[in-house]
């Protein structure tokens, strides 16, 4: 590759914050909520003009669960935002969805203020259409003091005592030099999804349809007869999810486009093209093959692809396969996990790989997956947390996300008190603060001392 050289430059320091936290999707949000609320300077830079990652930019249409299909193990700030965002949508909405925590559909322009409200309320200073394409670490190499951003004011130098990474591709991390593993052994990687909304649908007529037919909520038989008749792609049988939003308003989540790595640009412009060319197939199937369709209209497409894996970071421990099938527990959990293994078809021949919990089993996350290697004040958050691939496949979801970085959020706080590394974070403070704030570690954590017995929450 040729290249060019820069001359040097002299740039403005035009902030400084106890904590940075770089990325504005579920894990970024509640880490930095986190943090403010316990007492840190905290700044958040979101690239877009609004919070909310996947469930905002690419309109993925529901949260994935909070419930172990028993009680909820995602509690929380995770769980707050959830039930602000119900409590901001239409009346009939609420009628739909107001005791619901699985699968509950999103209203993409509620969340956006939802999360603007809540960020602010707790003196989060909030940077939006903001790039950061440096970082500037310690002579000792293991230290990220300052973050160079870029955005409409020009070009600019944040100082931070410490950092969290919630970009979802551990940009930051990378940056850094820490490791990092991506894909699967060859390199693939699940493929990316365009989601949709489509109005002047007829949930009713829909509904009809399925009684009737016998087909499943996913429509399988409509698509396996569309695919034969060659209306549709090869690939996958049936439709991952549609979200009510009302009785004619549904989020769509149908098919994928493959050969996606969320951290080329190259290759999200190659996404966002090919999504929007399927996301027509796609509404105009739907208007020939299922009833309650017929008038379909299609109002949005994300504004990004919606990517499932890029980077997962070698950490001080790695969540493996096995750890989730066994329920494990550890000392440092700072969250739990419920969401079934779900690794996508990395092409259209390929399986889908799923493997479900029994109800009301979980297993623990560990501090030690946010923490990586050769970084000692920086904590990465959201899907690419140290975990295996299979296992990311169930971590990556936003409620997890949600979990993994009010964890980050306290224990960057919690350092900030006392000028500690991350590593140093004591974890009996640490699960104790984040039991008391609401979150859920297990049915009993200690805080070192004495036993914390958490009150069940019904659902």
């Amino acid at each position: 590759m040729k290249t060019i050289s820069l001359p040097a430059e002299s740039i403005p320091i035009s902030k400084q914050a106890d904590v940075v936290v770089i990325g504005g999707g579920p894990s970024g949000i509640a880490a930095a909520i986190a943090s403010a609320r316990n007492g840190a300077k905290t700044l958040l830079i979101e690239q877009r003009g609004y919070l909310g990652g996947m469930g905002t930019v690419s309109l993925v249409p529901a949260f994935c669960p909070f419930t172990d299909k028993e009680k909820p193990v995602i509690r929380g700030i995770g769980l707050e935002l959830l039930e602000q965002m119900k409590q901001n949508c239409s009346a009939e909405y609420q009628r739909m969805y107001r005791s619901s925590l699985d699968w509950v559909p999103i209203d993409p322009e509620v969340l956006k203020r939802v999360y603007d409200e809540a960020v602010l309320a707790c003196g989060v200073e909030l940077l939006y259409h903001t790039f950061v394409g440096q970082i500037v670490k310690s002579d000792d190499d293991h230290h990220v003091h300052t973050i160079v951003v870029l955005n409409k004011s020009g070009r600019s130098a944040i100082e931070a005592k410490y950092v969290i990474d919630a970009t979802g591709d551990a940009d930051i991390a990378a940056l850094a030099g820490a490791p990092f593993q991506k894909g699967g052994s060859a390199g693939e990687m699940q493929p990316g999804t365009m989601c949709y909304l489509v109005t002047n649908a007829d949930r009713k007529a829909f509904t009809r349809y399925l009684k009737e037919s016998g087909d499943s909520g996913q429509i399988h038989l409509a698509v396996e007869k569309a695919q034969q008749a060659g209306d549709l792609p090869a690939g996958r049988k049936k439709v991952s999810g549609f979200a009510w939003l009302s009785d004619h308003l549904v989020g769509v989540n149908f098919g994928h486009v493959f050969g996606v790595d969320g951290t080329k640009a190259e290759d999200l412009t190659k996404g966002a093209v090919e999504g929007r060319r399927l996301a027509k197939i796609q509404v105009d199937f739907l208007r020939r093959y299922v009833p309650g369709f017929e008038h379909a209209h299609l109002t949005a497409t994300g504004e990004q692809i919606g990517i499932r894996e890029t980077r997962r970071i070698v950490g001080d421990y790695i969540l493996t396969e096995d750890d989730f099938v066994n329920t494990r527990s550890f000392a440092d959990d700072i969250a739990r996990n419920a969401y079934f293994i779900d690794v996508h078809l990395a092409t259209s021949g390929d399986q889908m790989s799923i493997y479900r919990l029994p109800p009301g089993h979980s297993h623990g996350v560990p501090y030690r997956c946010l923490l990586p290697k050769g970084l000692d004040n920086v904590w990465v958050a959201g899907r690419s947390a140290s975990a295996d691939r299979i296992v990311q496949s169930s971590l990556r979801v936003m409620p997890n996300c949600f979990a993994m970085g009010q964890a980050a959020g306290t224990a960057a706080a919690l350092a900030a008190e006392h000028s500690m590394t991350s590593r140093d974070v004591p974890i009996g403070r640490l699960q104790e603060r984040l039991v008391r704030q609401g979150a859920w570690l297990g049915d009993r954590v200690w805080d070192g001392e004495t036993p914390i017995h958490q009150e069940g929450v019904r659902l």
